[in-house]
Formats: C-alpha cells, sequence, structure tokens
C-alpha cells in the first residue's frame, strides 16, 4: 500500500481534469473541471460555519444528482455574497452544463480565496472551453497547483492497491495553508478512485478518514467558510468492496487524507515546524482530543516553538486550562520527542534546558502528554507561529 516507483502519479481511470487561466488569480491557472464518467458515485464533507460560502451550499444541494463535473476556481470566495453569490455559483454550473451536455444539478461549485467580492462569473466563462479542452487522466499535478491560494507548494498524495487482483488507485489533491481548523477541515480536497463504491458507503468512509486526519490539524484556530472535501469514485477497475478488500481500501483512504492533511499543515502560512501533539492515557477519546487541541491552538506554545525555546511551562498551562474534570496532575507526564521534561506533575529530574534545546531546534517535533488516568489516545497536528503568519495575513487582500 505505497505510492508506486519513483513516486510517479498514477491515473483514476474514468476521471479526467482540466486547468485554465481565468484571470481570478493572475499569472497562473486559477481555474480547475472535473469530469467523472457516467455511474460514478460522489460523497463529500463542508464546512460547519454558519457564514458557508454560496458555492457550499449549491454544491450540497447537488451532491446526491449523481454529480458528473467538479468546478473550482482559486483566487475568490464567492462568500459573503448574499443571493447574488447564490447565482453566481448556480450560473456557473449552467455555463459547465451548456458546454459539456449535461444538467447544472450535475455539477458541484467550488470556490477559495478571498471573502466578500462577487465571483467573476465572465472570466469562468471565457476560461471554460480552455479548462474542458484540457481534460485529461494525467492532469493531477496541474490541478493541484490550479487550487492554490496562499499555499506555496502543491499537495497531493496517491496509493495504489489490489483488491481481488484488480489494481485500484487512489490519488488526491489538497489545497490549504491559513484558515486551518476543523470542521470539517479548512481545505479544498479531491480525492479520486477507480473502485467501485456505491454513495452511502463511499460517504461513510470518507467521514471516518477525515475524522482522524482532516479533523485533526490546526494552523491558525479559523474555520473557513469554504472548506470543502469529495470523494470520488468511477467503478471504472471493477474491482467492488467487500469483506475482505474493505479494510484494504479503508486504510489506503485514511494513507492519502493523512498524508494531504500533514502536507496542509507543513505549509502553514509562515511556519518553519511540524508539531505532532499525542495525548494518551486519558478516559476517552473526547478528552484526549480536547487536550491536545487546547495545546496545539495555544499562540503561547506555538511561539515558543518558533523561537526553539523550551518554555514547557506553556505547555503545561495548556493541559491544565483543557477542561479535563478532575485532572489529577501529580499524575501527568510531558515528553518533548524522547527528552521527558514533566513526570508526576512536576519538572522531571532528568531534564535539562540542553535536552529541551536540542528538541526544540528541529523542523519536526513530537509534544506527548501521558494524563494517567485511562487507556485512549488522540493525536492532533499543527505548526509554529512566525513573523510570517502576521506578514501573510495583513497582506492577504494587497
Amino acid at each position: 500500500m505505497n505510492p508506486p516507483p519513483n513516486n510517479t502519479v498514477p491515473t483514476v481511470a474514468g476521471l479526467k481534469l482540466g486547468a485554465a487561466a481565468a484571470g481570478i488569480k493572475p499569472g497562473r491557472d486559477d481555474l480547475l473541471l472535473i469530469e467523472l464518467a457516467a455511474g460514478s458515485t460522489c460523497a463529500a464533507l463542508f464546512t460547519r460555519n454558519a457564514f458557508c460560502a454560496a458555492p457550499v451550499t449549491v454544491a450540497r444541494r447537488h451532491l446526491g444528482q449523481s454529480p458528473r463535473w467538479l468546478l473550482v476556481n482559486a483566487g475568490n470566495a464567492n462568500a459573503g455574497t448574499g443571493s447574488r453569490g447564490l447565482e453566481d455559483a448556480e450560473t456557473s454550473c449552467r455555463l459547465v452544463a451548456g458546454l459539456t451536455g449535461g444538467s447544472p444539478a450535475q455539477v458541484l461549485p467550488f470556490s477559495t480565496g478571498v471573502i466578500g467580492e462577487f465571483l467573476p462569473v465572465d472570466k469562468i466563462e471565457a476560461a471554460l472551453p480552455q479548462a474542458i479542452a484540457a481534460l485529461t487522466e494525467d492532469g493531477w499535478a496541474s490541478a493541484a497547483k490550479a487550487i492554490m491560494t496562499t499555499d506555496t507548494r502543491p499537495k497531493l498524495a496517491h496509493r495504489q492497491i489490489t483488491l481481488d487482483g484488480l489494481t485500484v488507485n487512489l490519488v488526491g489533491i489538497a489545497k490549504g495553508a491559513g484558515m486551518i481548523h476543523p470542521n470539517m477541515a479548512t481545505l479544498l480536497s479531491y480525492i479520486g478512485t477507480d473502485a467501485q463504491v456505491d454513495a452511502d458507503l463511499l460517504q461513510a468512509l470518507l467521514s471516518a478518514a477525515a475524522e482522524q486526519s482532516f479533523n485533526r490539524i490546526t494552523v491558525d484556530g479559523d474555520t473557513s467558510t469554504n472548506d470543502s472535501l469529495v470523494l470520488m469514485a468511477t467503478g471504472a477497475s471493477g474491482a467492488a468492496l467487500g469483506n475482505g478488500t474493505l479494510p484494504v481500501f479503508k486504510a489506503a483512504l485514511q494513507e492519502v487524507c493523512d498524508e494531504l492533511a500533514e502536507a496542509i499543515v507543513r505549509d502553514g502560512e509562515g511556519a518553519t515546524k511540524l508539531i505532532r501533539v499525542v495525548v494518551e492515557q486519558a478516559r476517552d477519546e473526547a478528552e484526549a482530543h480536547q487536550v491536545a487541541n487546547t495545546i496545539a491552538l495555544s499562540p503561547l506554545v506555538k511561539t515558543a516553538f518558533f523561537a526553539s525555546d523550551p518554555n514547557w511551562g506553556r505547555i503545561l498551562a495548556a493541559i491544565g486550562r483543557s477542561g479535563c474534570p478532575g485532572l489529577d496532575i501529580s499524575q501527568v507526564s510531558v515528553w518533548l520527542g524522547e527528552v521527558q521534561i514533566v513526570e508526576n506533575g512536576g519538572r522531571a529530574l532528568s531534564y535539562t534546558e540542553q535536552a529541551g534545546q536540542h528538541v526544540m531546534s528541529q523542523s519536526d517535533i513530537t509534544i506527548r502528554v501521558a494524563l494517567g488516568r485511562g487507556t485512549a489516545r488522540q493525536r492532533v497536528l499543527t505548526c509554529d507561529f512566525s513573523y510570517d503568519y502576521v506578514k501573510i495575513n495583513a497582506e492577504y487582500r494587497t
């Protein structure tokens, strides 16, 4: 269950992608069209932000209509745009349908970029023929670039597995670098497979995989208005999921989601370090997640990591305010990498500042917390806060 040799991106039979430059985000491709073969199934998760973007509302409406096309634009979120935003999203769907011979209800629209500005539908209309002409099963790499906003690099993951003797591919792309926090996850991501999966099972598989990947990452604690995660299954491989093959497919899907989610955190706006926060010995998974999330969200913890400062008191403070009922601090232990910094609720006798500094200077760091009150375990990925994070977001619209 590994990427193909030389990291070659496989194709997903029955799925084509075409990118074009619409001029919404000048100087590069910023429009993506994905075409699915007839009979494909689709599952999706969307933002839980009450101010969800117009394309999210329209995509939710269209999801049950056997989608055949996905239209994605970068540079404009079409969020906070009221009734006109909804009409613009629907118009975009009609434009795709008019050029492909499909139904507008079979088109799922997605947008990412600046909030509060009206979607330049005329630019999308002008670029759509180019995107259609560019449709190819080999279009994953260009698609990953076309959906970027403040990302510094494209994000792409893939796995190849064998189900009942048949080769099945899973390929996914994602964009996201800032405004990253559940729920669902703050990003756009599209994953395709040529396995044969009915829509209900596909939705269940996507929800389970996202919960332990995209819902376990945070860059800045801000949940976007445009979050969308789509899983598409064309069935073109002929491999159907059964009792013997389902676990293999689930594991591959989880790996793709994990890899994309981690890539988003690694590319967090201004980030210099990836931080894995692992909480174990909790009473249940919800408690473990709550503690891990509190640590991962703390600006004081994140700025200390940027400075490579082993100021571990900030970690203890986050644990203490995380809301664990009846927490016995004498049972709490904490590690930075392999260096124990806290035992029995206080500074570990073996800890030295030099050892802590050595860990903090690394680019990949694990904080491990043992609460001493159960067996549950959860992990959250985050990154440091740097000067560049403030600069990037201060200048976002300039």
